[in-house]
């Protein structure tokens, strides 16, 4: 057997189980478990973009409005 079986086995065995065994702490439905689980990873992806975006235009905006104007003396 390859090592990368053994390895895919021992974590289909041990370590796919984290919802199951959180489900069953919580006296939950895996399914519910398992969705707040989807529903809260792509909340935090388009979080951080949407975040990303809103400071980008604060940066854009925030070097418009507050440009070094040229003083009179420069001339």
């Amino acid at each position: 057997m390859k090592k990368s079986t053994k390895v895919r086995i021992f974590f289909e065995r041990n370590g796919f189980a984290v919802c199951s065994r959180l489900a069953e702490i919580l006296g939950m439905r895996v399914k519910s478990v398992r969705l707040f689980f989807i529903y809260a990873s792509f909340t935090t992806l388009v979080g951080g973009f949407v975040l990303y975006l809103i400071l980008a235009l604060w940066l854009k905006l925030n070097n418009l409005i507050y440009t070094k104007r040229a003083s009179v003396f420069d001339l």
